[in-house]
């Protein structure tokens, strides 16, 4: 009997844009972050996206963000190490 492997999964809503945020990802220190934003005015926020990539956006008073959490199945592609990027192969 084979038992499925499971781990939290974040995401982030910004405005009507979805990420899934990669499981280094710090959820109160991201909060603070866009906290920090929307109360200077605006200020970029960067966090990493599942598949180990950089997303940096720009975060207003006016920005919606809601952040997320889920139990998921164990996803490979998700470590977190922005030095290696999570590239699929693909036959061309």
């Amino acid at each position: 009997m084979t038992s499925v492997r499971t781990m939290v999964r974040a995401s982030a809503k910004i405005d009507d844009a979805p990420y899934l945020l990669a499981q280094d990802q710090d959820l109160d220190e991201l909060k603070r972050s866009f906290e920090t934003a929307m109360r200077s005015g605006g200020a970029f926020v960067e966090f990493t996206v599942v598949g180990n990539e950089k997303v940096s956006t720009l975060v207003t008073p006016h920005t919606r963000v809601v952040l997320s959490e889920a139990t998921v199945e164990i996803d490979q592609s998700d470590n977190g190490d922005q030095g290696f990027p999570y590239v699929e192969t693909y036959d061309y």
